[in-house]
């Protein structure tokens, strides 16, 4: 299977960990990612005002290009992205003022035709948890992991039209056909801070300790996810989370596709672990 691959920024520079990582395993599931030859910024946010449409001109384009492409499909796994190309096209698909303006601004026929996929709906709806258990090279049992979602793969809900909004379980399937154990635990769709961390330190800190903390008490030994920022504020954001509580226990915060490329035994340097404040590896080479 081919399928176009838009990677997005972050994946390009703070984020390569979760690009290489997510190329390498889809690859040895079958699942041929063929980047976009002409791509830029999605935009990052969706604009709030409905009528923004120069706001969705980047993520428009992006979506035209791809419908060029063959597949009628089109991968992202940011979590930022996903959310940002997902609404857009259901805003071309519904909304014919605005497909129609920035259809005139880009100079392009485009309708919605194009699917926004995420990685995950690949590994269950395309590859199977099935297949994917059956190849996992290395069981990971007996290791303990904490499925975060964030706000923006479930939300808003009739847009995004992701798993339950309230009670996202796909990851989970993935993290049990892998052979781990899900740990449940009430903060995996509860929001990291987002991008406040730039405004606002101090909240976004607290929020974040909330999260791991509700993890941790629950017997998590690794948490994963799809989005570059909340790995970022929930990983990275534990040294200074440490320098306030000294008693404060840290926990790997891993990218989804590094566990699943974990348990298919690809080599560690194609999983980007090595970018992480807390180090995975200590804990993952014996998992």
């Amino acid at each position: 299977m081919r399928v176009p691959y838009f990677p997005g920024c972050t994946l390009h520079s703070k984020a390569k960990g979760l690009d290489y990582s997510t190329r390498a395993s889809l690859a040895a599931l079958g699942v041929e990612l063929t980047e976009l030859s002409h791509w830029t910024c999605c935009g990052t946010v969706f604009p709030l005002a409905q009528d923004n449409y120069i706001g969705m001109v980047a993520a428009a384009r992006i979506l035209a290009n791809a419908a060029k492409e063959e597949g009628g499909r089109l991968v992202t796994v940011c979590s930022f992205c996903y959310n940002v190309l997902k609404r857009v096209n259901y805003v071309i698909q519904n909304n014919s003022e605005a497909r129609q303006k920035l259809n005139d601004y880009l100079e392009e026929n485009y309708t919605g035709e194009i699917q926004p996929v995420h990685p995950l709906e690949i590994c269950k709806e395309h590859v199977g948890f099935n297949v994917i258990r059956n190849k996992a090279a290395r069981s990971l049992k007996g290791l303990k992991v904490a499925c975060y979602y964030g706000c923006m793969l479930v939300r808003p809900a009739a847009e995004m039209n992701f798993d339950d909004p309230e009670n996202p379980t796909i990851m989970e399937g993935l993290v049990t056909a892998l052979g781990a154990e899900v740990v449940e635990y009430p903060n995996k769709i509860t929001c990291c801070g987002s991008y406040q961390v730039l405004h606002d330190n101090a909240l976004v800190m607290q929020r974040v300790e909330d999260i791991l903390n509700s993890a941790i008490t629950k017997g998590a030994e690794a948490i994963i996810t799809s989005c570059p920022l909340c790995q970022f504020n929930l990983d990275w954001l534990q040294e200074k989370i440490l320098q306030k509580n000294a008693g404060f226990r840290q926990i790997p915060v891993l990218y989804f596709t590094q566990l699943l490329g974990l348990a298919l035994e690809l080599p560690q340097e194609s999983l980007g672990l090595d970018q992480h404040y807390v180090d995975p590896r200590p804990l993952l080479v014996g998992a």
